[in-house]
């Protein structure tokens, strides 16, 4: 069930461009590193930032990167820290991450 619900909202959120979203199988290891969160904000505001110039392995950055434009295009509040994301390394709790993905789908979709 829970891969369904994180296919069904990378598909509705990563629908509205053409950006390639990151093998989503889960709410937490895929959402890890911020690409996920950064695909996700591209394909609303693709000039925002250049998605393929993002490198998997600079956490920090993307999780900033993915965090700050949210909330300045969209105005979705940053439920998550970057340094609590940091510090789970590649297993982010799943309840924190579904929870926040929920509220950047319900922002994201009200922007169509």
């Amino acid at each position: 069930m829970e891969r369904f619900r994180c296919k069904t909202a990378a598909s509705e959120l990563g629908s509205q461009q053409d950006t390639e979203l990151p093998e989503i199988k889960n709410f937490s290891s895929s959402w890890s590193n911020g690409m996920a969160f950064c695909a996700l904000i591209h394909s609303y505001f693709p000039g925002a930032f250049d998605f393929h110039q993002l490198d998997p392995k600079d956490r920090k950055k993307n999780f900033d990167l993915a965090f700050r434009v949210a909330k300045e295009k969209a105005d979705i509040y940053p439920l998550l820290d970057v340094e609590d994301m940091l510090a789970m390394r590649d297993r982010p709790d799943w309840k924190s991450v579904f929870t926040y993905v929920q509220a950047m789908h319900r922002s994201l979709r009200s922007l169509e």
